[in-house]
């Protein structure tokens, strides 16, 4: 499972895994791990915590992860996805396809990213890129555009009941899930 860790401030994803009386934490990307005695006060307060509170695993770990190195932006897509409705929720967390990834763009050399194509049946991105000032934006106006690519990949970029345009759709996907144009 992926447990979130809060160290000096900064929000760290970790994989862990329980083995006998002990508690093994494994860093997603860099592959370190820590044992740690499950008994004991040895683990992370934060941890302790997190798991009191919710009782499970915080289940946008993935998605998080990208924007790690951007604490201000990672917070404000935990902001707008721990938001949207259930069923939103459920439709991104039960696609493989679905991703959210920093926009890699660099002037003269241009853009990059992976991205799986639609599934069988179904139409249109599941990938949501999102830019770096995103964190310098009001949060506002930040909550906003993040929602509003939400509902694109919800939407998978097509209309919503009688709107047929499809930023028009996504527009009104956000509002309608407390988003609302600044």
């Amino acid at each position: 499972m992926i447990a979130e860790l809060c160290f000096d401030g900064t929000v760290h994803f970790v994989q862990v895994a329980a083995e006998n009386d002990f508690i093994k934490l494994t860093h997603p990307l860099t592959g370190a791990s820590r044992c740690v005695y499950a008994q004991t006060a040895m683990l992370p307060t934060s941890v302790i915590e997190f798991q009191t509170k919710t009782n499970r695993v915080m289940p946008f770990a993935a998605y998080l992860a990208p924007f790690s190195d951007h604490p201000t932006l990672q917070r404000r897509v935990r902001y707008v996805l721990e938001r949207l409705p259930d069923e939103v929720q459920r439709d991104f967390l039960e696609d493989q396809r679905f991703q959210v990834i920093i926009d890699n763009y660099e002037p003269g050399v241009g853009w990059s990213f992976l991205m799986p194509p639609p599934g069988q049946g179904k139409n249109g991105s599941r990938c949501v890129v999102l830019r770096l000032k995103l964190a310098d934006a009001s949060e506002a106006f930040a909550w906003y555009v993040i929602a509003h690519e939400f509902a694109h990949a919800y939407l998978r970029n097509g209309g919503w009941g009688e709107i047929t345009d499809i930023e028009e759709a996504a527009d009104a996907m956000a509002a309608s899930w407390g988003f609302h144009r600044p």
